[in-house]
Protein backbone atom coordinates (compact mmCIF):
# COMPACT_ATOMS: atom_id res chain seq x y z
CA UNK A 1 0.00 0.00 0.00
CA UNK A 2 1.48 3.37 -1.00
CA UNK A 3 1.02 6.70 0.77
CA UNK A 4 -1.11 8.25 -1.95
CA UNK A 5 -4.90 7.93 -1.87
CA UNK A 6 -7.73 8.36 -4.35
CA UNK A 7 -10.57 10.87 -4.04
CA UNK A 8 -13.75 10.28 -6.04
CA UNK A 9 -15.05 13.54 -7.48
CA UNK A 10 -17.24 12.22 -10.26
CA UNK A 11 -20.42 13.66 -8.77
CA UNK A 12 -19.39 17.23 -9.55
CA UNK A 13 -21.12 19.12 -12.36
CA UNK A 14 -18.88 19.54 -15.42
CA UNK A 15 -19.43 21.47 -18.63
CA UNK A 16 -17.37 22.93 -21.45
CA UNK A 17 -17.68 26.21 -23.33
CA UNK A 18 -16.02 26.75 -26.68
CA UNK A 19 -15.88 29.30 -29.46
CA UNK A 20 -14.42 32.78 -29.85
CA UNK A 21 -16.96 34.28 -27.43
CA UNK A 22 -16.67 31.58 -24.74
CA UNK A 23 -14.54 33.63 -22.34
CA UNK A 24 -16.62 36.73 -22.88
CA UNK A 25 -19.86 34.85 -22.28
CA UNK A 26 -18.69 33.16 -19.08
CA UNK A 27 -16.88 36.26 -17.87
CA UNK A 28 -20.15 38.17 -17.86
CA UNK A 29 -21.64 35.65 -15.45
CA UNK A 30 -18.93 34.93 -12.87
CA UNK A 31 -16.94 36.92 -10.34
CA UNK A 32 -13.40 36.23 -11.56
CA UNK A 33 -11.53 37.43 -14.65
CA UNK A 34 -11.93 34.61 -17.16
CA UNK A 35 -10.58 36.75 -20.01
CA UNK A 36 -7.10 36.82 -18.45
CA UNK A 37 -6.79 33.04 -18.19
CA UNK A 38 -4.26 31.49 -20.54
CA UNK A 39 -4.07 27.91 -21.76
CA UNK A 40 -3.13 25.54 -18.96
CA UNK A 41 -4.29 27.80 -16.13
CA UNK A 42 -7.43 28.10 -14.05
CA UNK A 43 -8.98 29.69 -10.99
CA UNK A 44 -12.06 29.76 -8.79
CA UNK A 45 -15.07 31.92 -9.62
CA UNK A 46 -18.57 32.30 -8.24
CA UNK A 47 -21.84 32.55 -10.12
CA UNK A 48 -24.34 34.87 -8.43
CA UNK A 49 -27.96 35.90 -8.53
CA UNK A 50 -28.74 39.53 -9.49
CA UNK A 51 -28.95 40.20 -5.73
CA UNK A 52 -25.40 38.96 -5.22
CA UNK A 53 -26.18 35.57 -3.65
CA UNK A 54 -24.13 32.50 -4.47
CA UNK A 55 -25.51 30.13 -7.09
CA UNK A 56 -22.27 28.12 -7.33
CA UNK A 57 -18.57 28.21 -6.50
CA UNK A 58 -16.89 27.01 -9.69
CA UNK A 59 -13.46 26.16 -11.00
CA UNK A 60 -12.68 27.44 -14.50
CA UNK A 61 -9.87 25.84 -16.52
CA UNK A 62 -8.57 27.19 -19.81
CA UNK A 63 -7.63 24.10 -21.82
CA UNK A 64 -6.67 26.06 -24.93
CA UNK A 65 -9.39 24.64 -27.15
CA UNK A 66 -12.18 25.28 -24.64
CA UNK A 67 -13.07 26.20 -21.08
CA UNK A 68 -13.77 23.39 -18.61
CA UNK A 69 -15.96 24.41 -15.69
CA UNK A 70 -16.99 22.36 -12.67
CA UNK A 71 -18.79 22.97 -9.39
CA UNK A 72 -20.27 21.15 -6.39
CA UNK A 73 -22.96 18.64 -7.33
CA UNK A 74 -25.61 20.42 -5.25
CA UNK A 75 -25.02 23.66 -7.16
CA UNK A 76 -24.99 22.04 -10.59
CA UNK A 77 -28.63 22.51 -11.57
CA UNK A 78 -28.59 26.18 -10.62
CA UNK A 79 -25.40 26.88 -12.55
CA UNK A 80 -26.57 25.01 -15.65
CA UNK A 81 -29.87 26.93 -15.57
CA UNK A 82 -27.91 30.19 -15.49
CA UNK A 83 -25.77 29.14 -18.46
CA UNK A 84 -28.82 28.09 -20.48
CA UNK A 85 -30.58 31.36 -19.71
CA UNK A 86 -27.78 33.78 -20.52
CA UNK A 87 -25.32 32.09 -22.91
CA UNK A 88 -26.28 32.20 -26.58
CA UNK A 89 -25.15 28.83 -28.02
CA UNK A 90 -24.60 30.47 -31.41
CA UNK A 91 -21.86 32.63 -29.86
CA UNK A 92 -20.46 30.20 -27.29
CA UNK A 93 -21.23 26.51 -27.51
CA UNK A 94 -21.76 24.88 -24.12
CA UNK A 95 -22.04 21.16 -23.40
CA UNK A 96 -22.83 19.57 -20.03
CA UNK A 97 -20.42 16.62 -19.78
CA UNK A 98 -21.12 15.41 -16.23
CA UNK A 99 -22.56 12.07 -17.31
CA UNK A 100 -20.03 11.37 -20.07
CA UNK A 101 -16.99 12.12 -17.92
CA UNK A 102 -15.54 11.28 -14.51
CA UNK A 103 -13.09 12.93 -12.15
CA UNK A 104 -10.56 11.16 -9.92
CA UNK A 105 -8.16 12.78 -7.47
CA UNK A 106 -4.82 11.42 -6.29
CA UNK A 107 -3.43 13.04 -3.14
CA UNK A 108 -0.53 12.45 -0.80
CA UNK A 109 3.22 12.90 -0.48
CA UNK A 110 3.99 10.59 -3.41
CA UNK A 111 0.97 11.55 -5.53
CA UNK A 112 2.97 12.73 -8.55
CA UNK A 113 5.04 9.55 -8.76
CA UNK A 114 2.06 7.25 -8.25
CA UNK A 115 -0.10 9.16 -10.74
CA UNK A 116 2.66 9.26 -13.37
CA UNK A 117 3.10 5.49 -13.15
CA UNK A 118 -0.67 4.86 -13.21
CA UNK A 119 -1.16 7.12 -16.23
CA UNK A 120 1.45 5.03 -18.00
CA UNK A 121 -0.13 1.76 -16.95
CA UNK A 122 -3.51 3.08 -18.16
CA UNK A 123 -1.82 4.32 -21.39
CA UNK A 124 -2.96 7.87 -20.65
CA UNK A 125 0.52 9.34 -20.83
CA UNK A 126 1.67 12.57 -22.38
CA UNK A 127 3.21 11.95 -25.79
CA UNK A 128 6.59 13.45 -24.85
CA UNK A 129 6.86 11.29 -21.71
CA UNK A 130 5.41 7.97 -22.86
CA UNK A 131 8.67 6.08 -23.32
CA UNK A 132 10.05 6.94 -19.88
CA UNK A 133 6.80 6.53 -17.97
CA UNK A 134 6.03 3.09 -19.32
CA UNK A 135 9.55 1.79 -18.68
CA UNK A 136 9.21 -0.22 -15.47
CA UNK A 137 12.88 0.30 -14.71
CA UNK A 138 12.50 4.07 -14.52
CA UNK A 139 12.39 5.89 -11.19
CA UNK A 140 8.86 7.33 -11.11
CA UNK A 141 9.99 10.43 -9.22
CA UNK A 142 12.52 11.24 -11.95
CA UNK A 143 10.19 10.60 -14.89
CA UNK A 144 9.35 13.56 -17.15
CA UNK A 145 5.64 13.19 -16.42
CA UNK A 146 6.12 13.15 -12.63
CA UNK A 147 8.36 16.20 -12.92
CA UNK A 148 5.77 17.95 -15.05
CA UNK A 149 3.10 17.18 -12.45
CA UNK A 150 5.28 18.51 -9.64
CA UNK A 151 5.84 21.74 -11.58
CA UNK A 152 2.13 22.55 -11.79
CA UNK A 153 0.86 25.50 -9.78
CA UNK A 154 -2.61 25.71 -8.26
CA UNK A 155 -5.33 25.07 -10.88
CA UNK A 156 -2.76 24.54 -13.66
CA UNK A 157 -3.07 21.51 -15.89
CA UNK A 158 -2.39 19.82 -19.21
CA UNK A 159 -3.91 17.18 -21.47
CA UNK A 160 -2.78 13.56 -21.45
CA UNK A 161 -3.74 10.59 -23.57
CA UNK A 162 -5.23 10.14 -27.00
CA UNK A 163 -5.71 13.35 -28.97
CA UNK A 164 -9.28 12.40 -29.87
CA UNK A 165 -10.30 11.61 -26.29
CA UNK A 166 -7.78 13.25 -23.95
CA UNK A 167 -7.94 13.53 -20.19
CA UNK A 168 -7.06 16.73 -18.36
CA UNK A 169 -4.78 16.45 -15.33
CA UNK A 170 -4.66 19.42 -12.96
CA UNK A 171 -3.19 20.53 -9.66
CA UNK A 172 -5.86 20.30 -6.96
CA UNK A 173 -5.95 22.54 -3.86
CA UNK A 174 -9.39 21.46 -2.68
CA UNK A 175 -8.15 19.45 0.30
CA UNK A 176 -5.61 19.99 3.09
CA UNK A 177 -3.38 17.35 1.47
CA UNK A 178 -2.07 18.45 -1.92
CA UNK A 179 -2.68 16.38 -5.02
CA UNK A 180 -3.97 16.17 -8.56
CA UNK A 181 -7.22 15.47 -10.37
CA UNK A 182 -7.80 13.77 -13.70
CA UNK A 183 -10.95 14.62 -15.67
CA UNK A 184 -11.85 12.59 -18.74
CA UNK A 185 -14.12 10.06 -20.38
CA UNK A 186 -15.52 7.50 -17.95
CA UNK A 187 -13.71 4.63 -19.64
CA UNK A 188 -10.38 6.46 -19.43
CA UNK A 189 -10.81 7.36 -15.77
CA UNK A 190 -11.91 3.79 -15.04
CA UNK A 191 -8.66 2.51 -16.58
CA UNK A 192 -6.70 4.96 -14.46
CA UNK A 193 -8.58 3.89 -11.32
CA UNK A 194 -7.84 0.24 -12.04
CA UNK A 195 -4.14 1.03 -12.48
CA UNK A 196 -4.06 2.91 -9.18
CA UNK A 197 -5.82 0.08 -7.34
CA UNK A 198 -3.38 -2.41 -8.81
CA UNK A 199 -0.53 -0.26 -7.48
CA UNK A 200 -1.99 -0.41 -3.98
CA UNK A 201 -3.62 3.02 -3.86
CA UNK A 202 -6.49 3.16 -1.38
CA UNK A 203 -9.71 5.13 -1.74
CA UNK A 204 -10.43 7.86 0.80
CA UNK A 205 -13.83 7.52 2.51
CA UNK A 206 -16.46 10.28 2.28
CA UNK A 207 -15.82 11.04 5.96
CA UNK A 208 -12.10 11.43 5.36
CA UNK A 209 -12.69 13.67 2.36
CA UNK A 210 -15.02 15.85 4.44
CA UNK A 211 -12.36 16.19 7.14
CA UNK A 212 -9.70 17.19 4.60
CA UNK A 213 -12.02 19.78 3.07
CA UNK A 214 -12.83 21.34 6.45
CA UNK A 215 -9.13 21.38 7.33
CA UNK A 216 -8.53 23.24 4.06
CA UNK A 217 -11.24 25.74 4.90
CA UNK A 218 -13.09 25.31 1.61
CA UNK A 219 -16.86 25.89 1.87
CA UNK A 220 -19.17 23.63 -0.10
CA UNK A 221 -22.41 24.74 -1.68
CA UNK A 222 -25.31 23.03 0.10
CA UNK A 223 -23.27 22.53 3.28
CA UNK A 224 -21.81 25.83 4.51
CA UNK A 225 -23.32 28.14 1.89
CA UNK A 226 -26.46 28.29 -0.20
CA UNK A 227 -28.58 30.56 -2.37
CA UNK A 228 -28.92 33.01 0.55
CA UNK A 229 -25.15 33.44 1.02
CA UNK A 230 -23.24 36.56 -0.02
CA UNK A 231 -19.78 35.67 -1.43
CA UNK A 232 -17.84 37.59 1.23
CA UNK A 233 -19.78 35.81 3.98
CA UNK A 234 -18.25 32.54 2.74
CA UNK A 235 -14.81 34.08 2.31
CA UNK A 236 -14.85 33.64 -1.46
CA UNK A 237 -12.90 36.88 -1.84
CA UNK A 238 -10.13 35.50 0.39
CA UNK A 239 -10.21 32.25 -1.62
CA UNK A 240 -9.31 34.19 -4.76
CA UNK A 241 -12.68 33.68 -6.44
CA UNK A 242 -13.47 37.37 -6.93
CA UNK A 243 -11.78 40.00 -9.09
CA UNK A 244 -12.52 43.60 -8.18
CA UNK A 245 -10.92 44.92 -11.37
CA UNK A 246 -12.76 43.00 -14.09
CA UNK A 247 -15.74 43.97 -16.19
CA UNK A 248 -19.38 43.65 -15.22
CA UNK A 249 -21.01 40.41 -14.13
CA UNK A 250 -24.32 39.37 -12.61
CA UNK A 251 -24.51 40.44 -8.95
CA UNK A 252 -21.44 42.68 -9.16
CA UNK A 253 -23.07 45.75 -7.63
CA UNK A 254 -23.69 44.04 -4.28
CA UNK A 255 -20.22 42.47 -4.13
CA UNK A 256 -18.45 45.71 -5.02
CA UNK A 257 -20.49 47.79 -2.59
CA UNK A 258 -19.59 45.47 0.28
CA UNK A 259 -15.91 45.45 -0.69
CA UNK A 260 -15.43 49.17 -1.19
CA UNK A 261 -17.94 50.72 1.20
CA UNK A 262 -19.27 48.27 3.73
CA UNK A 263 -19.04 44.82 5.26
CA UNK A 264 -21.08 41.68 5.73
CA UNK A 265 -22.81 40.99 9.03
CA UNK A 266 -21.77 37.37 9.30
CA UNK A 267 -18.79 35.22 8.33
CA UNK A 268 -17.86 31.58 8.10
CA UNK A 269 -15.44 30.74 10.92
CA UNK A 270 -13.65 27.66 12.15
CA UNK A 271 -14.48 26.32 15.61
CA UNK A 272 -12.11 24.12 17.60
CA UNK A 273 -13.19 22.07 20.58
CA UNK A 274 -12.18 19.23 22.87
CA UNK A 275 -15.35 17.33 21.94
CA UNK A 276 -17.25 16.85 18.65
CA UNK A 277 -19.71 19.63 17.81
CA UNK A 278 -23.23 18.86 16.61
CA UNK A 279 -24.18 20.08 13.16
CA UNK A 280 -27.07 22.50 13.36
CA UNK A 281 -26.26 23.46 16.96
CA UNK A 282 -26.62 27.08 17.99
CA UNK A 283 -23.56 29.13 18.86
CA UNK A 284 -23.94 31.33 21.96
CA UNK A 285 -21.42 33.93 23.12
CA UNK A 286 -20.42 34.18 26.78
CA UNK A 287 -22.93 37.00 27.30
CA UNK A 288 -25.73 34.60 26.33
CA UNK A 289 -26.47 35.98 22.86
CA UNK A 290 -27.19 33.66 19.94
CA UNK A 291 -24.49 34.51 17.39
CA UNK A 292 -24.74 31.75 14.77
CA UNK A 293 -24.92 28.07 13.95
CA UNK A 294 -22.65 25.11 13.33
CA UNK A 295 -22.91 24.06 9.69
CA UNK A 296 -20.36 21.25 9.32
CA UNK A 297 -18.59 19.25 12.01
CA UNK A 298 -15.70 16.77 11.75
CA UNK A 299 -13.04 15.16 13.90
CA UNK A 300 -9.53 15.58 12.53
CA UNK A 301 -6.64 13.27 13.40
CA UNK A 302 -4.38 16.31 13.70
CA UNK A 303 -6.71 19.15 14.69
CA UNK A 304 -9.22 17.37 16.91
CA UNK A 305 -12.87 18.40 16.82
CA UNK A 306 -13.40 21.03 14.12
CA UNK A 307 -16.48 22.74 12.74
CA UNK A 308 -17.33 25.41 10.20
CA UNK A 309 -19.92 27.80 11.58
CA UNK A 310 -21.63 30.93 10.29
CA UNK A 311 -21.17 33.58 13.00
CA UNK A 312 -21.99 37.22 13.52
CA UNK A 313 -19.04 39.37 12.50
CA UNK A 314 -18.70 40.87 15.99
CA UNK A 315 -17.64 37.49 17.41
CA UNK A 316 -13.89 37.99 17.87
CA UNK A 317 -11.27 35.57 16.68
CA UNK A 318 -9.76 33.70 19.62
CA UNK A 319 -12.86 34.11 21.78
CA UNK A 320 -14.72 31.24 23.44
CA UNK A 321 -18.33 30.41 22.62
CA UNK A 322 -20.92 27.93 23.85
CA UNK A 323 -22.25 25.30 21.46
CA UNK A 324 -25.83 24.52 22.45
CA UNK A 325 -27.32 21.30 21.10
CA UNK A 326 -30.10 18.93 22.18
CA UNK A 327 -27.46 16.69 23.76
CA UNK A 328 -26.11 19.50 25.92
CA UNK A 329 -23.55 22.31 25.83
CA UNK A 330 -19.83 22.43 25.20
CA UNK A 331 -17.23 25.14 24.66
CA UNK A 332 -15.40 25.97 21.47
CA UNK A 333 -12.87 28.55 20.34
CA UNK A 334 -13.30 30.76 17.29
CA UNK A 335 -10.56 30.72 14.66
CA UNK A 336 -10.27 32.07 11.10
CA UNK A 337 -11.44 29.76 8.40
CA UNK A 338 -8.23 28.19 7.11
CA UNK A 339 -7.45 29.16 3.55
CA UNK A 340 -5.81 26.63 1.22
CA UNK A 341 -2.36 27.92 0.41
CA UNK A 342 -1.65 28.41 -3.28
CA UNK A 343 1.92 27.32 -2.54
CA UNK A 344 2.10 23.62 -3.25
CA UNK A 345 3.07 21.43 -0.32
CA UNK A 346 2.77 17.71 0.36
Amino acid sequence: MNAAFMVERGDRMRLTLSGEKAKEALGGLVTNDVIKLRAGTGHRAAALTPKGRVIALCRVFDRGSDLLVDCDAAAGDGFIAMIRKFVNPRLAKYVVISEATDCLGVHGSDASAILARALGDATLVAADAAETVTDTGTDDRASPLAARLDALGAFEGFAVGDAEMPCYVLRSVELSVAGFEVIGARTSVAALRAALVAAGTRSASPVEIKVLRVEAGLPEWGAEMDIETIPQEAGLDVLGAISFNKGCYTGQEIVARIHFRGHVNRLLRLLTSATPLAEGARVIDLAGTDVGEVRTSVVSSTGGALAIAMLRREVELGSDVIIRAESGETRARVAPLAVPSLAITT
